[in-house]
């Protein structure tokens, strides 16, 4: 990248910017940019440089006021250009807290070992009446187990590690990078500080070796599809015996035969005759909770009228109380009917008047209107 572009372009912000402006685009772009965030892109690390140089000079009222006025050739030759200061270490201390972490200058403050082993999903599906009252379940998972023959040191029984020679014990080596120092970790012990002469004959070194565990799963009453339940400690194990990561089991709901979810409602549709529908009845509903619901059906109701029943669906999890049961209505047409039920259904019909159906006497009666006026 070419160093010729304008400081405040560079930086992303008005001629006019002040110091705070300044600060925040430098440390927006300079966490964008670094070269540890972007490794191998060339154009990153020019970027990196140039906006640093950029900060460097605009941040200093007396170096800002020669550019402003004569542009790089005011501030050619102040100090910090051409000597690979770039933007002091007091301005960008925090930078590198967000970029590496309390690790970068901490004097120490970064553990020093093997990194903690990896966390492991498993998905579980379960049944809704599991759901409803919470149940155990014992599961089998494949993880990269501490070695019971070294204990996790990787080293031979009765042998013992060497200090690297590469970063003296530290885990860590330094590499200048652009204008900076920065700190990785180290390739030949992988942060440990330590190698191992003689690797134990188990893990070969490793600290750990695959195994096959059983677990067993307490599940809460009133989880939900994709509720996540941790199981600390019992993820893969760290290399050389480091920490352990965790094992996350995901749920995920089973399909019900009778019931939807929707949190802690219940859905479920019930058909009725056209007899029930027209002169009110009851209906049983059976819960999740081996309750049975008794639905009250008012007389006259309609097809996708909606009745709740107060907690009767799902438990809140972690929490008292349950959700609704809601029982969507369905008004099912007879389809098969007999001599006698159908002399009776057509006597009801020579006795209709129209208002015993008033929603339909409307529809019809805006048919006729809209006729009316077609014909005109």
């Amino acid at each position: 990248m070419s160093l010729d572009i304008d400081y405040y372009e560079l930086l992303e912000v008005e001629r006019t910017a002040d110091d705070a402006t300044l600060k925040a685009s430098y440390r927006k772009l300079a966490m964008k940019y670094h070269p540890d965030k972007n490794p191998g892109c060339n154009d990153s690390e020019a970027r990196f440089k140039a906006i640093s140089e950029a900060y460097d000079c605009l941040k200093d009222p007396q170096k800002r006021a020669a550019y402003d006025r004569f542009g790089k050739e005011g501030v050619r030759g102040a100090s910090g250009f051409g000597g690979g200061a770039g933007a002091d270490f007091g301005d960008i201390g925090d930078i590198f807290e967000s970029i590496f972490g309390s690790a970068f200058g901490g004097g120490g403050r970064q553990q020093r070992g093997p990194a903690r082993g990896a966390d492991l999903r498993y998905d579980m599906e379960i049944k809704l009446e599991d759901a409803f009252t919470g149940v155990s379940r014992e599961i089998q998972v494949d993880v990269a187990a501490r070695c019971e023959t070294c204990d996790g040191s990787g080293a031979k029984p009765g042998t013992t590690t060497n200090r690297c020679s590469t970063c003296a014990g530290h885990g860590k080596v330094r590499a200048q990078q652009g204008f900076f120092m920065v700190e990785r970790t180290c390739p030949t012990c992988q942060g440990a500080g330590e190698v191992i002469a003689d690797p134990c004959n188990s893990c070969h070194g490793e600290g750990r070796v695959d195994r096959r565990k059983t677990l067993t799963v307490n599940i809460p009453a009133g989880v939900d599809e994709g509720t996540r339940i941790r199981l600390s400690g019992e993820g893969e194990s760290g290399a050389r015996g480091a920490a352990p990561g965790d094992l996350y089991i995901f749920l995920h709901m089973a399909r019900h035969k009778v019931f939807e979810r929707e949190g802690t409602t219940l859905f479920t549709r019930a058909p009725i005759s056209f007899t029930t529908a027209a002169l009110g009845g009851c209906i049983t509903i059976p819960g999740l909770d081996g309750k049975k619901h008794e639905i009250n059906i008012p007389a006259g109701i309609q097809s996708g009228k909606q009745l709740r029943q107060r907690g009767a669906g799902m438990p809140v999890l972690n929490a008292r109380g349950q959700g609704d049961l809601v029982v969507q209505i369905e008004v099912e047409t007879p389809t098969k009917l007999n001599a006698k039920q159908k002399e009776l259904l057509q006597a009801f019909r020579e006795t209709e008047t129209g208002d015993e159906c008033p929603a339909s006497q409307g529809f019809f009666g805006r048919i006729r209107e809209m006729w009316d006026d077609l014909t005109e």
